[in-house]
């Protein structure tokens, strides 16, 4: 990793000298960094103290959760963009992948002066859903159910067509469920589609599918899977978030036997002032066989979070949020065993430039 790591600071240098000497080349770097500290009343005695969730994962420690280092470079009517990372995040959420310290890595390119078409190449940033991997940019500090369990990034290519301000359409080939890597060469490539309408800045209609060949613990089946969610801002205090994420999939190819899961989620944020935020979410999340959430029993789970922000300035947020689950099975781990309930509390110091 070492060599890796000299190679991309000195591709990062060459493109910050090679742009001072074009003006026509422009660079520039980002980054953020999130620390955090969880404690889990169920006192999880794994390092993951949640198998399904990929965010502030470890019990009773101090962590850091992600930190990234991002570059972009444009020319003209083209970019690139380089992202390198590293946390508790990328050790949960990147176990089966080789290249697990790139959160982005494409190329794209605008085919008109109007920037109404273009393509993206590369590991490209999810299509999928309303949160995000760096987690300030949240109405809450930890990501809702459905949100871990979709992909956070997609390999592949993806098609963009702006015809206006308030439509955006998106057409993608990816390898395949959040994978860099295809596991098998006879798969096909996944097929995505994004809708985006904007009515005006401050309300957003999302709606995102995907259709491909996944694994279901026996061999590789077809998956579909849909997710919408409206946001708005309703006035400068206000702002709502509601989703829905169903998916479905093949249990056999052999037969037409399949499963389904689906998941339900409402937030709304109110800002009390500048610099204080709360926010409050509802979740259903409904797995009976066990296609995206791993566990003992039929996962049936009702949450519940309550988060309070601190907002010092524009680029540092000091978050704490309470978050309760409550399940109709036996499906959180406690100690050796299984309980039906799990309330954790986290608090996270983040800071972007």
């Amino acid at each position: 990793m070492k060599i890796q790591y000299t190679l991309l600071v000195f591709i990062f240098s060459t493109i910050s000298l090679f742009s001072q000497e074009k003006s026509e080349l422009k660079t520039t770097f980002s980054g953020f960094i999130e620390t955090y500290y969880s404690y889990d009343f169920n006192q999880s005695i794994t390092d993951a103290k949640l198998p399904f969730m990929y965010n502030y994962n470890r019990h009773n420690e101090f962590n850091i959760n992600i930190g990234l280092l991002r570059a972009k470079v444009e020319y003209e009517n083209a970019y690139a963009l380089v992202s390198l990372q590293s946390g508790t995040y990328v050790d949960d959420n990147y176990t089966n992948e080789k290249i697990k310290y790139l959160n982005e890595a494409y190329v794209g390119l605008y085919f008109d002066q109007s920037k109404k078409h273009s393509i993206e190449v590369g590991i490209l940033p999810s299509y999928i859903g309303f949160e995000s991997a760096t987690t300030a940019s949240n109405l809450t500090l930890t990501r809702s159910i459905l949100a871990e369990n979709s992909p956070y990034f997609m390999t592949g290519v993806k098609y963009n067509y702006k015809p206006s301000d308030k439509w955006n359409f998106a057409a993608l080939l990816t390898n395949g469920w959040q994978r860099i890597n295809k596991p098998q060469k006879d798969v096909a490539p996944s097929f995505g589609t994004q809708v985006v309408y904007k009515s005006s800045t401050n309300s957003t209609l999302n709606w995102s599918t995907f259709v491909g060949k996944e694994f279901n613990g026996i061999d590789f089946t077809m998956r579909y899977f849909s997710n919408l969610y409206f946001d708005k801002k309703w006035n400068d205090k206000w702002r709502t978030i509601a989703g829905f994420d169903y998916g479905l999939q093949d249990l056999s190819s052999t037969n037409n036997s399949s499963a389904s899961w689906l998941s339900p989620v409402f937030i709304t944020q109110y800002s009390i002032n500048p610099k204080w935020q709360t926010a409050f979410r509802t979740e259903y999340y409904q797995d009976t066989k066990n296609v995206i959430i791993a566990s003992n029993d039929e996962f049936k789970t009702l949450g519940f979070s309550l988060n309070f922000d601190y907002l010092p300035n524009s680029k540092v947020k000091l978050r704490t949020e309470a978050r309760y689950f409550d399940s109709k099975n036996d499906v959180f781990p406690k100690d050796s065993d299984f309980v039906n309930s799990n309330f954790f509390l986290t608090t996270s110091l983040s800071f972007e430039f």
